[in-house]
């Protein structure tokens, strides 16, 4: 949604001349976030790195002298001007992650709102524009195909507030694109790394490791966070506009990932499948017990529908139009795994 002041300024929006190739990184104290700054940092690039007051440096980034950090909310537009001044490109990484229905009115707010107030700021200054979408925001493939750039998301009154959030999002870069923003979009699968710890997708590590002993018969797809870092440096640098790019390593059903984590861990792999009736009673049951420790529930209705979808996606885009080859899975597992034991 546009702030008033910024609905007047679009004729002036590319009379910016470039200022001092100044790279901006939303979300940067994040589990993406940092692994980008890590490798752009590697490049020399000077940096400015948004986080919010109450947000830890990571220990990777702390001793960094190339990041300018500044506390700014990408849902307060007073903090995010002053940011953006002498950006030439913007990361835009920040977002919520949260399969949970309670958070839906935070999702909405972050994920959308906060998008759009990045992209009228982009406008504004001239900046080009790389954004982190999901594949939550891509459509369902057609019969026996896999799911493509070309697939787009339809509404179902079944939809989880995230994907609704993350495709809301991404309409508002479309958005901005209409009205001549210079912007890519990346589309990731599930990302995992070392750095994620047992927070996000290293949950599921944690599950494995103490004992998880069902999997679900659903699918998706699964990529390493070094390597969506590298393919966003890659397509911010190139002369891609208006495109967007789903970036997945390879397809695994959850038998398999959960298998590969288990090998890692050195622990039995999960043997019995869990069936859409079990699925109901425990995320039922977790929801009671939440209601007892006030803490938020371990499995949520949508995470646990969502775990028996089968979702495949094609990455031949991202594949041709960068060249990169994606670290294998069973490596990226077997590495994170050797991290996480200790």
């Amino acid at each position: 949604m546009y702030d008033i002041k910024y609905l007047f300024l679009s004729p002036y929006i590319n009379e910016h001349p470039k200022k001092n190739e100044m790279i901006l990184v939303t979300g940067a104290t994040g589990f993406l976030g940092t692994e980008l700054i890590q490798q752009l940092s590697v490049q020399g690039l000077k940096l400015r790195a948004l986080k919010r007051k109450t947000s830890v440096v990571p220990d990777l980034l702390r001793n960094n002298k190339q990041i300018e950090w500044v506390d700014a909310d990408i849902n307060d537009l007073a903090s995010l001007e002053d940011a953006f001044e002498n950006i030439d490109q913007v990361y835009h990484c920040a977002a919520l992650v949260s399969f949970d229905p309670k958070d839906k009115a935070r999702l909405l707010k972050i994920n959308i709102e906060g998008t759009s107030n990045i992209v009228n700021l982009c406008n504004h200054f001239g900046a080009r524009l790389l954004h982190v979408s999901s594949v939550a925001a891509l459509g369902n493939a057609k019969k026996g195909a896999l799911i493509t750039e070309k697939d787009f998301w339809e509404y179902d009154a079944k939809a989880h507030a995230y994907a609704i959030s993350k495709y809301e999002g991404e309409m508002e870069v479309w958005r901005g694109i209409a009205e001549g923003l210079d912007a890519v979009i990346v589309n990731p699968s599930v990302i995992i790394g070392a750095a994620a710890g047992f927070k996000g997708s290293g949950a599921i590590f944690k599950l494995v490791k103490d004992g998880l002993s069902f999997y679900t018969g659903g699918a998706t797809g699964i990529v390493d966070v070094q390597d969506v870092a590298k393919s966003m440096i890659s397509l911010m640098n190139s002369s891609e506009s208006a495109a967007r790019f789903t970036i997945s390593a390879e397809n695994y059903h959850y038998q398999q990932f959960f298998s590969e984590i288990a090998k890692g861990m050195g622990v039995k792999a999960p043997a019995r499948e869990a069936k859409a009736w079990m699925l109901g009673i425990a995320w039922r049951a977790a929801k009671l017990a939440s209601l007892f420790t006030g803490k938020p529930a371990a499995l949520t209705s949508d995470a646990a529908r969502s775990s028996l979808n089968e979702s495949l996606y094609s990455n031949e885009k991202i594949k041709s139009t960068i060249d990169i080859e994606f670290k294998p899975l069973k490596q990226s597992i077997a590495e994170i795994c050797a991290v996480l034991r200790n």
